[in-house]
Order: C-alpha cells, then structure tokens, then sequence
C-alpha cells in the first residue's frame, strides 16, 4: 500500500512538473543556503586555525609592556640573558625557547638589493617557530656563542637576490654588517595577520647585538611548549617566575605579555563557529518559507482534485489512506528538494571557499540534519491539507465543479 502511495504521488508531482520545481524551490534555496554557509563557516574557521599553527606549535610568545598596551612601547623593561636562563633553567615543560630581536634592514648582494626583516635569534627559534630547511644548514649553538657572521635566508628573500641561483657559501650586507649565507629555509606563507614569514633573515643573536642595536637587549621570547604539557600551565609558572624576577608587587599589573597561541586559537575558533551559527540559523528561515510554500500548494491541490478525492472515498478508500497520498506527496517533494538542495550547497561551498582560496571543509552532520529537517518541513505543513483532503465528505466533493 505504502508503494503504491508513493508511485501515485509521484505521478501526481510528474504530471503537474513546472508547479512541482517551483513547490521544490523554497526548500532547494533554504538547504543549499544552510550547507553553503555551514561549508564556507567551517572553511573560515580552519583557515584561521592553520594560520595561527603555522606560527608555531604550542607556542608561547613572551614580549616586555602590559597585554592591554599592546605592542612593546618606549618605556617598556626588555629581558635579559639572565632571564632567558632563569626560564630555561626553572620551568618545566619547555621544548625549545628562542630569544630574538629584530629590526628592519636593507640587504644587498652584487648590485641588488631588498629590505627585509632580520631577525637576531638563537638554535631554537626555527624549531619554535615552525619553519624547516630547504638548503644548506640552521644556526648552531657555536654560531650563537661566539657571533658568528653567518646568515640563514627566508625564501622571498632568497628568491629577491638570487632568483633560480644557489645562496649557499655568499656573502651579503646586512645594513653595516657582512654575513655568510650558511642556509635557506623551505617556504612557509603568510600568517593569519598577512605578514609575509619568509621575508626574512635570521643571524646569530650575539651578532646581531654587537653590530646592529649596540645594547644586550631581549625584546621577545618565543618558547615551544612540550605537547604532554598545558600551555595554560607553563604560561601561569613563566609569568609567576618574571613578576618575581622583576620586582612586581602583588596585585600590582604585569609590565610583560605573555601571549598563549593556543588560547588565540580557540577564541577565533569560538568566534567563527558562532558567526557560522548565526549564518546558518539565518539560513534555515528560507527552510521554513519553503514549508510554507508547500502547504499553500498543497492546499490548492485539493481544492483542483475535490472530486477525485470524493470518488476514492465513494468507492471505499478510508480518510487515512487519503491524509496518507498527500502526506506522502508533500514528503517527497520536501526530500527530493532537500536532496538537489544538498548537491548544489554543497557545489556551491565548494566554488567559494576555492574562490576564497580557504579550505573545503564539508560538515557530514549539517548535511544529514539539513535532509531530515527537509523531511520534516513536508510532513509539517503537509499535514494541513493532508487532513483537510482526508475530512471531506463524498458527497460534497462529488457535487464540486
């Protein structure tokens, strides 16, 4: 019986087609705008996540003046050599820690030049923050203790000088000071904030003090949190150990940040997926138009099919299998929309988010509860005419023109 059902509803749906795609249409735009928005949401949301890993992995970043300052202002204490040893020597947990300082330089090699970011650092600083080798070799602890005058290049510093040639072995002008390119590291991209990474130079710390700033000062930290650690932990201990190194009473403000990539991580992570909430529940409202949709049809169809209805209740046919034949009509055009809503959301996430070049990230539960909320809509609001058809007395619906 309930097959039978179902091939009459789909003859009634085929033989009244171009009313059918446009009962569909509601639903077809309400699941396609939820799967869309869910797709291009999550896609946001995992970019955001890649560029904060690519930054580093559990990464801590350690820097002089209080959070709510921002970046390091004029009056802002540095760290020391002292600092950095106390840290390396009395928190636990820590993977690798890099103190480095920066400045902007020119860098010229024969008669081309590039402006860059040379950073002064230690071993550590390429494991902290994530980057791998491409060529040559990384500074080492020998480089960093004695200042060497060698260099490793970002690849868009690399590629600026040198272009398809090979920077192992030559001699480039930092600014004042001549260094040896020792190394290339492997490209990495731009960050979450659109800074380039490669566009840079790193040279030993030591070096970098003694022959561009002039003084021993430590402007950041970047240290790597072992992953059998909490960050939130090890970043509790660091800033405890820095308020007694230097001298901040209780309840007195922090003149240092330490900033938890993680924690960064998930309030993005938290913000997008609430963006992406909203956009879906904005969405789903065209699902509910589409319901409407369906019952105004619906309703018109018992109204042009009263005497066929009256017939089939003449001959013997119950109300319930009646409610029955329309309930399963407006449930197949509510599924078979919700099912060609899915393949175009679901094309048209994937169209965006390659446009938007972030990554294609569909969700499985969306689209199985956006399916079975189409269902429900057909049952939903074909329940009205349904009954309205299943009530009608035979005679009546005999004597309708």
């Amino acid at each position: 019986m309930i097959f039978a059902t179902f091939l009459m509803s789909l003859r009634e749906i085929r033989r009244n087609t171009m009313r059918s795609i446009l009962t569909m249409l509601g639903i077809v735009i309400g699941v396609a705008a939820v799967i869309t928005m869910t797709i291009i949401g999550e896609g946001a949301t995992q970019s955001v996540k890649n560029d904060i890993s690519a930054l580093g992995d559990n990464m801590l970043i350690v820097s002089p003046g209080a959070a709510r300052r921002g970046p390091v202002s004029s009056g802002s204490k540095s760290f020391t050599d002292a600092d950095v040893s106390a840290i390396e020597s009395q928190i636990g947990g820590i993977a690798a820690m890099a103190p480095a300082a920066s400045r902007g330089a020119t860098v010229v090699y024969g008669n081309l030049n590039v402006s860059t970011q040379v950073m002064g650092t230690t071993e550590g600083y390429v494991e902290v923050r994530g980057y791998k080798l491409a060529q040559g070799r990384l500074l080492n602890d020998v480089d960093v203790r004695s200042g060497t005058a060698v260099c490793v290049l970002g690849e868009t510093v690399r590629k600026a000088l040198f272009g398809t040639g090979d920077a192992i072995g030559t001699s480039l002008r930092v600014g004042k000071v001549t260094c040896t390119v020792v190394g290339v590291l492997a490209p990495k991209g731009s960050s979450a904030m659109g800074q380039d990474q490669d566009d840079v130079l790193l040279i030993p710390l030591r070096q970098f003090q003694r022959r561009m700033s002039g003084n021993r000062d430590i402007p950041t930290i970047y240290i790597s949190v072992d992953d059998s650690r909490p960050t939130a932990a090890v970043k509790a201990r660091i800033e405890a150990l820095l308020r007694e190194r230097r001298g901040i009473q209780r309840g007195s403000e922090d003149d240092f940040n330490v900033r938890d990539m993680a924690e960064i991580a998930a309030t993005v992570s938290s913000a997008t997926g609430a963006l992406t909430a909203l956009l879906g529940a904005i969405a789903a409202v065209s699902l509910l138009v589409g319901g409407i949709g369906i019952m105004n049809i619906m309703l018109v169809s018992v109204t042009e099919r009263t005497r066929e209805i009256g017939i089939r209740i003449a001959i013997g046919a119950l109300g319930r299998e009646v409610m029955l034949q329309f309930l399963t009509e407006a449930v197949v055009l509510s599924t078979l929309g919700g099912v060609i809503g899915i393949i175009t959301g679901v094309a048209m996430g994937f169209g965006v988010t390659s446009l938007m070049k972030i990554p294609f990230v569909p969700t499985p539960g969306i689209i199985i509860i956006s399916f079975a909320f189409s269902a429900i809509v057909g049952v939903a609001f074909g329940y009205l005419p349904a009954r309205k058809a299943a009530k009608l007395s035979p005679i009546e619906a005999l004597r309708h023109e």
